[in-house]
């Protein structure tokens, strides 16, 4: 159970009570941030540049509700500037223009920075970007600018080329649970009511946001509208969850039981090459809110259990779709994935690898204490020259076909042990004629090697 304390006295100021919560517990300062550890722990060059008030152009790229806003404003407060905000989705060249003067007034008559930040910055188009550029050079704005989408594609190079591009994670479970905590500290000091949140239903609250503080803090908010107060309680629970996240609440019914099954759905259609199946449930996991990239994850998976050597070119496309998906953002990338779950639903399937590796995990487990044959060490001095290292090996371009008929290259105790079985679907049909190929060169070898 997580309860608040009605005592804590967080110093938060109520002028601004009728803002959104997220808006209202926005941090200030660096100590206060969540998230981001991998540009922000301490010591790293970001945070020492904003804490000496020394900041450079900047471009933050990441998903939504992972803090760029935040970050930007953060730097404004330590290099005492001033900030001015544009939105690439309701601002034009105009308001561009109307935030360059300012900054220009404020550093000829206040001596004062300015950070202008300009949001969702890739939806400019390439002559309202350039106008920026006259201004980051003569140093009349710090420019941060935030995108969701790959700076590399959607801005400018000039732009790029003046900037530096640090790349926002989703928050974890660890960081979402500290925004939480803290959110729930601020409700009680202000309402002065005990909020009381079963472990379950903070845990799919959590599930819910999705990396997206965000929207954990508007999920929160949203079930604090509809909780019922009791004794000055004030209860959480998973109903009134139900009531504001609608169906996506399903995929982490069960303390999460039904996202696996979602998965192990998707998994066994793949396997089972039923393409249309499997674009069913990767869009039962999307529309309950669940992770592109877990799929995507997922395919590779299936790329060497499932398909394996049958179809090589499986593990590829796997790699390429989640690359697509990292590069271009969900829109492209969520169908890029679709499109790998539908040829690897189609793709020949083996499973010979999988298990052929099993096998050799159990067998490496078991004969560990066997030593490697004298022909196989490496013979790097002459001390081991004279023990033999390396002797009476065949070097395998030397022989005839580039095989070396009848070497062993286990212990002797398990020579010519057999793992792997291909099997006659896809590439693994020729993979399994030339293996069979070869077994017959080394038995016509042991042959000769008898007669």
């Amino acid at each position: 159970m997580t309860k608040g304390n009605g005592s804590l006295d967080l110093g938060f100021v109520e002028d601004d009570r009728f803002k959104p919560l997220a808006a209202k517990l926005r941090p200030k300062t660096l100590a206060e941030y969540e998230g981001q550890e991998h540009i922000l722990a301490k010591g790293m060059p970001l945070p020492l540049a904003i804490e000496q008030g020394k900041v450079h152009s900047i471009i933050f790229w990441g998903p939504p509700g992972t803090g760029k806003t935040t970050i930007a404003e953060i730097i404004a407060n330590h290099a005492n500037a001033d900030i001015e905000r544009v939105s690439a989705v309701t601002s034009g060249i105009k308001d561009i223009r109307q935030a360059i003067e300012n900054a220009k007034d404020r550093a000829i008559h206040h001596q004062r920075r300015t950070v202008l930040f300009v949001d969702e910055v890739h939806r400019f188009n390439k002559s309202q970007q350039d106008a920026f550029l006259p201004h980051i050079e003569d140093g009349t704005i710090i420019f941060i600018g935030a995108t969701t989408e790959n700076p590399a594609f959607e801005l400018n190079q000039a732009i790029l080329s003046r900037a530096r591009v640090y790349t926002l994670k989703k928050l974890s479970e660890s960081n979402l649970n500290n925004v939480l905590t803290r959110a729930i500290a601020y409700q009680v000091n202000i309402s002065q009511l005990d909020i009381i949140i079963d472990d379950e239903t903070k845990k799919q609250l959590i599930a819910l946001a999705n990396g997206d503080a965000r929207r954990l803090l508007n999920l929160f908010e949203n079930c604090l509208e509809i909780a019922s107060v009791v004794n000055n309680q004030q209860i959480l629970n998973k109903e009134q969850l139900i009531q504001v996240a609608g169906n996506k609440i399903a995929l982490y019914d069960k303390g999460g039981d039904a996202f696996y099954d979602l998965i192990s759905a998707f998994h066994k259609s793949v396997r089972g090459s039923d393409p249309d199946a499997a674009l069913y449930w990767y869009a039962r996991i999307l529309t309950g809110g669940g992770d592109a990239l877990y799929v995507a994850r997922r395919l590779l998976a299936i790329a060497s259990e499932d398909i394996g050597n049958a179809d090589p070119r499986a593990m590829q496309l796997a790699i390429n779709a989640w690359d697509t998906f990292q590069r271009v953002g969900p829109g492209e990338g969520e169908r890029a994935i679709a499109q790998a779950a539908v040829y690897m639903a189609l793709a020949p399937k083996s499973n010979a690898v999988y298990k052929a590796f099993s096998q050799a995990k159990v067998l490496a487990k078991e004969t560990s204490d066997l030593d490697v044959p004298l022909h196989l060490k490496n013979s790097t001095s002459a001390i081991t020259k004279e023990l033999g290292h390396g002797s009476e090996y065949r070097y395998a371009h030397d022989e005839v076909g580039g095989f070396a008929a009848g070497e062993n290259y286990f212990p002797k105790e398990i020579a010519h042990t057999s793992l792997y079985q291909p099997t006659d679907r896809g590439l693994e049909k020729q993979l399994r004629e030339k293996l069979n190929y070869l077994n017959q060169l080394d038995q016509q070898s042991d042959q000769q090697r008898y007669d």
